[in-house]
This record gives structure tokens, sequence and C-alpha cells, in this order.
């Protein structure tokens, strides 16, 4: 099963869905799981923010998200988001197929290791080699324009950068601001599933300086719809293509990992 973290519009991805209500020990997920087929693979799909997009992303529950994934025999899933360009040449309506995150978040529940048993897990390389590879591939095959890596810098949210924050995050050359990849690929990483990030550039973060306006909700919106059609097809194209067997790092995480006095 590959499972998705998405927007409440990609309902429609799947084929005779089904809905399901799962229990983990972390509450309720953000809305109630679909599951269903996507070009002959079981999928099941979770609007991160809830069907209403009721959870604004610092009171996502991202725990019960990762492990309700998990319960239901998910091995892979793809975290599609929204986010604002850093660098000028990653323009709004491209994609980026994210390689590493720095976390600039606060006080998010972001491990399913409080102890006693004591867990440190790499966290080196984020996102599953594997999975961006097809990606990568199925969107030049697509023809869309994609950058095939960045750095998304995640911040707290819900507002956006203040002008400061963002000239600092470019100036560290990094591409990609977002406020949900942070915990889900680390929890993702727990819980020995593969994780790809597939970034859908709506603004530029604040504006580059003295080129472009600074970023409005409306904005954002506009553009993400716009390309909601070639997310979809990206999505519908990368599913089928990974490979049934799993020989990234990432489904052996755990071993080495744990404490053992």
């Amino acid at each position: 099963m590959i499972g998705i973290l998405g927007g409440s519009g990609f309902y429609s991805l799947l084929e005779d869905a089904r809905e399901l209500e799962v229990k983990t020990p972390y509450g309720a997920p953000s809305a109630p799981l679909m599951v269903g087929e996507m070009q002959g693979v079981e999928v099941a799909f979770l609007p991160r923010h809830g069907a209403k997009h009721q959870f604004p992303p610092h009171t996502v529950p991202y725990r019960a998200n990762l492990w309700a994934m998990k319960e239901l025999g998910a091995s892979r899933v793809i975290g599609p988001c929204a986010a604002g360009s850093l660098q000028r040449h990653v323009e709004p309506g491209h994609f980026v197929i994210c390689d590493q995150l720095v976390d600039r978040t606060s006080g998010r529940a972001d491990t399913f290791y409080d102890g006693p048993e004591t867990t440190h897990v790499s966290f080196a390389d984020p996102y599953c080699p594997t999975m961006r590879e097809a990606a990568i591939a199925q969107a030049r095959e697509q023809g869309i324009t994609i950058h095939e890596r960045g750095t998304v810098v995640v911040i707290q949210g819900p507002r956006f950068s203040t002008r400061s924050e963002s000239k600092w995050f470019q100036g560290q050359g990094w591409e990609v601001v977002n406020m949900t990849q942070y915990p889900e690929a680390i929890l993702a990483r727990e819980l020995e599933l593969c994780f790809l990030n597939i970034s859908l550039i709506t603004d530029y973060d604040v504006g580059v300086e003295g080129e472009t306006e600074a970023v409005t909700h409306e904005a954002v919106i506009e553009v993400f719809q716009a390309n909601n059609a070639a997310l979809k097809e990206l999505l519908h194209r990368v599913v089928p293509a990974l490979p049934e067997a799993r020989d990234c790092p990432c489904a052996t995480a755990l071993e080495g990992a744990r404490f053992e006095p």
C-alpha cells in the first residue's frame, strides 16, 4: 500500500474508495482515511489539514496521521505540499523534489520515542532516494518543470515569514519554505516508512528582494489550483512506477538506533 498525505481536493484520486476510521495511540488522525486504487495499486489517502482544512500547520496531528498509515499497511508515503520559493530561478508553478530539510518549528510532537527505550534514528537524508528517483523520472516524462533537488526550510506557521527571516533563508541557499514537512518526514522515518516530498511552488516567499511582491494567501491558492491537475497526473505516474522491493535505508531505519545498556 502507498499512503498519500495531501489536500482535501485529492479525494478524487482514488477509484472504488472506501472510508476507514483508524484509532491510534496518539488520538484521531486529521480525518477518516480513504482507501482505494490508483493505477491498480492500493492507496490510502488522508488530508493532512482535515476534510474541511480545520487544522492549521502547528496543530496537525502528525503522529496520528503517520501511525494510521502504518497501521493500514502502508510502506511508502507521498507528501505533496504547497510551498514558497526562496530563489528566483525556482518559479511559481515549478515542482521541487526535495532532498534536504531544515527544521525551524517549535513545540511540535515530533517523535514516537519518548522513552523509556531511547531511540536515535538517522535523519541525514530525510527523503527516500528510491521514491525521489521515480518521481524525477516520471516528472521528466510528463514534461513539467522540476528541480531535482532542494532544501525545504519548515517554519512554524500559521504566519508567513518576515522579510528578514526570508532574506536569511535565501542567503543560506535554501530553495523552498513550507509549514508541514516537519515532523512528517521524521515520523515516517521512525516508522521505517519511505517518504517523498513533492513541493508545488505557489509564490515567492515575501518576495525575492526588489523583484516580486510579498506572498498573499489568495495568490497561493490561485497558483496551487492552477497546477493541481499536473500534480495529480504526476501522482498517477509515480505510484505504479515504484518498485515492489524496498532496498533503501528507510526500510531498516531502526537497526542500531536503539540504546542498549
